[in-house]
């Protein structure tokens, strides 16, 4: 056959007249052989099917049919085992490197006091200097999962054009209404380290403890899937068995991460996203423009209808359709996305401490800029190769989409092995990135809320680096082995994707009263957190088991189960947390106590733990701007998920001028979004107007002086307690921190603060 394949009139002609031979059981047998996948016409998985590529489009790798595959990949991975491993151990040590170095130059124009490998607070919190546009860059880089590649595809196979959006729009606004909370952070804790530090100085050692189960158990989940995904995929494509990549990859982060803190991960999430971006804008120029079987978006169109005639979606409008938002199963999935990801940004420390590492004037910016350009990973990326895997109608079985490998079994077609080469970087990268975010994320809380609380209190800022490294470590070898463990319960990345939300969104409600509401209660906010999780998984079990018959792993996976289980956790939690507080009169909470006490949680120098007393990072500009935080954050948010779905309805399903437009979109975001996180760093760093805003002037912090006697509260409530101000490090060494009011600290803005 040839490689354009028959005509889009033929392929209709075709369908059409199976569905309208003579009635009885040969019409049912064309039937289901139209509508069956490769895999269900195979005899036991293996040998050859009546499967038929529709296109007659030929495999790049053997250069014949697809016609009678059983699946895609067969068993045999696109690229050579021996690139499976450069990628793992030689790419993975060329960036820990480059990393590495971009942490010893930028260390190289700090003062002593303030290197990341001398101050502690540094070390996990790049000093409160990281500026907007590389927050942005963290931001899509710590939100870029896995899954984000993976499962968006599998979205867009499964359900058509609403699968991209659903995902994207779904996990987009819990960043734009995080952002609420990193101003807040700002206004009522500048000096903390971790979420967990909120909930000590609010609802005292109970609660801490109740919320670090909370915190450890979503960071467990979170790393686990990444990791489990990207495991499964580079054994796939390369053949590396999957539980050596399940210990290599998070070793290999834990270098750079243990070396450079915070500013480790910054600089890595800023190499990493600019290479799943530049990936990504070749996928859609290929697909939509130089692709000899696809290359336009008429082409691709076309393509559809066909699938949409072999393979009709079930519980998606105009027949089946492809092209259509009126899609059921989409919606369903939508639910489910929104629910579900609350969790894993609000109880995620790492977005905490992003939040605590910005500049002030640049948490607004950052966090908006972030969400609105992560949004252009899944919607773009899925729009482009999920769809083409139906426009190329391409034997992935149902197991192998579920696994994640539409993108890499389209980039390969189209790409040949260069393409499954770049779909295994770029989600090599995406899991490392988010992988050391992780790794310093779960240091932090083992440091500050499990060693110096519990522990040590009198911890010195050098000890408190060294426990931050043991940590790192630590977790790089558990997640390994967690990933090991949900691999060998048979635990895929897509159950796990849809289950997290019920096993950590009750703490959702909590976390955000914390910071947003003064009559939370203990009590109140320990008993949403472990009444809604109870509710959450009752509810779970009880309808799986209702629809089902029978509790599996495969029934608890099944939708409907899911978005009640989700919906449970997220909605129960501030019910009950209310109800308790009601109950105990609730809580008159005073703001400034929390910044007084948390205050005292600060171990060494750092000038930004503090708003400034003028200017646009003082506390009247960041009220301003937590108002038009909320302003912008909810009105994007109801656009995402409520007025942009109803304004595609009347287009059921699109024309193509439609598709057109929509995949325009696509494209003009993904560019947006790639300059947004490429180039605005880069031009912030050389200080380029408008992308750059110089810091201003701080005072020096309280801990400058370790001599001093205990500083009064002033203005901002920010008090340095004595115990903290007599710390034996800083008695027996002759740190930089105890020289006079001429430090080069006070006297010049750190140029890595401009970045």
């Amino acid at each position: 056959p040839s490689r354009e394949g028959p005509s889009l009139r033929t392929n209709m002609a075709m369908a059409s007249t199976a569905a309208m031979l003579v009635g009885g059981a040969n019409q049912v047998g064309l039937l289901e052989r139209i509508n069956a996948s490769p895999e269900t016409l195979c005899a036991n998985g293996e040998g050859s099917s009546e499967w038929k590529n529709e296109f007659g489009y030929l495999s790049p790798i053997t250069g014949k049919s697809y016609d009678g595959s059983c699946s895609f990949f067969g068993g045999a991975p696109p690229l050579p085992e021996g690139l499976g491993w450069f990628l793992i151990l030689g790419v993975g040590a060329g960036f820990a490197v480059i990393t590495s170095v971009m942490v010893y130059f930028a260390n190289t124009k700090s003062s002593a006091e303030e290197k990341d490998y001398n101050n502690s607070e540094h070390f996990s919190t790049a000093g409160r200097s990281i500026p907007a546009f590389l927050t942005a860059a963290d931001v899509v880089s710590k939100w870029t999962w896995a899954a984000t590649l993976l499962q968006s595809s599998n979205v867009a196979y499964t359900y058509g054009i609403s699968g991209p959006f659903w995902y994207a729009s779904g996990a987009t606004i819990q960043i734009l209404l995080f952002a609420v909370l990193a101003i807040e952070i700002k206004l009522k804790c500048p000096a903390i380290h971790t979420m967990l530090e909120v909930i000590l100085a609010r609802w005292g050692t109970k609660a801490h403890m109740v919320f670090l189960f909370f915190g450890l158990l979503t960071n467990l989940i979170v790393t686990s899937m990444l990791i489990l995904g990207g495991a499964a995929t580079v054994e796939a494509l390369t053949g590396v068995p999957w539980a050596a990549s399940s210990f290599l990859i998070p070793i290999g982060v834990v270098f750079y991460t243990a070396f450079g803190g915070l500013h480790g991960t910054y600089y890595a999430s800023w190499t990493h996203t600019c290479i799943i971006y530049v990936a990504l804008i070749i996928f859609i120029w290929t697909v939509y423009a130089s692709s000899p079987e696809l290359g336009s978006t008429a082409k691709v169109f076309a393509n559809l209808n066909v699938a949409a005639l072999k393979n009709p979606v079930e519980g998606n409008d105009a027949d089946g359709s492809y092209l259509t938002m009126a899609s059921g199963g989409g919606l369903m999935f939508g639910l489910m996305n929104i629910v579900g990801n609350f969790g894993t940004v609000f109880v995620d420390q790492s977005y905490w401490q992003g939040a605590i590492a910005c500049r002030p004037n640049a948490t607004y910016k950052g966090y908006m800029l972030g969400g609105m350009s992560w949004f252009a990973i899944p919607f773009s990326m899925a729009t482009t190769l999920g769809l083409a895997g139906r426009a190329l109608d391409l034997p992935i079985t149902s197991s192998e989409a579920g696994a994640g490998l539409v993108p890499p079994a389209v980039a390969t077609h189209l790409l040949g092995t260069g393409g499954s080469f770049l779909v295994a970087l770029q989600l090599f990268l995406a899991v490392t990135s988010t992988a050391n975010s992780e790794q310093l994320a779960v240091s932090s809380l083992f440091c500050y809320d499990v060693y110096k609380r519990y522990v040590n209190p009198d911890a010195s800022g050098a000890t408190l680096i060294f426990v931050s490294r043991c940590g790192i470590l630590g977790w790089g070898i558990i997640s390994g082995v967690a990933s090991i463990v949900l691999n060998y319960l048979g635990i895929s990345l897509g159950w796990m994707y849809m289950a997290m939300g019920i096993l950590i969104g009750s703490a959702v409600a909590p976390i955000v009263m914390s910071l947003l509401w003064k009559g939370c209660t203990p009590n109140g906010a320990m008993g949403g957190a472990v009444g809604g999780l109870v509710c959450a998984i009752i509810s779970w079990v009880v309808s799986a088991a209702g629809i089902s018959g029978v509790v599996t792993v495969a029934t608890l996976g099944g939708n409907w189960p899911l978005l009640i289980g989700n919906l449970f956790a997220l909605i129960t939690s501030p019910i009950l947390a209310y109800c308790i507080s009601a109950a105990e009169g609730f809580q008159d909470y005073e703001w400034k106590k929390m910044k007084k006490e948390t205050g005292g949680y600060l171990v060494e120098a750092d000038r930004m733990a503090r708003l400034n007393p003028h200017g646009e990072e003082s506390i009247e500009m960041m009220q301003i701007q937590l108002r038009r935080t909320w302003i912008v954050g909810g009105v994007m948010s109801v656009v995402l998920i409520i007025v942009w779905p109803l304004l595609t309805l009347p287009a059921n399903p699109f024309t193509e001028s439609y598709f057109t437009f929509w995949v325009a979109l696509a494209f003009i975001w993904a560019h947006f979004a790639a300059f947004t996180t490429i180039v605005g760093p880069v031009l912030e760093y050389m200080e380029v107007y408008p992308f750059y805003n110089p810091t201003p002037d701080y005072e020096p912090s309280a801990k400058s002086n370790v001599s001093a006697a205990p500083a009064p509260a002033n203005a901002d409530g920010f008090y340095m307690p004595q115990p903290m101000m007599s710390m034996p490090m800083q008695q027996s060494m002759p740190m930089p921190m105890q020289m006079s009011s001429s430090m080069p600290m006070q006297q010049m803005s750190m140029p890595m603060q401009s970045m």
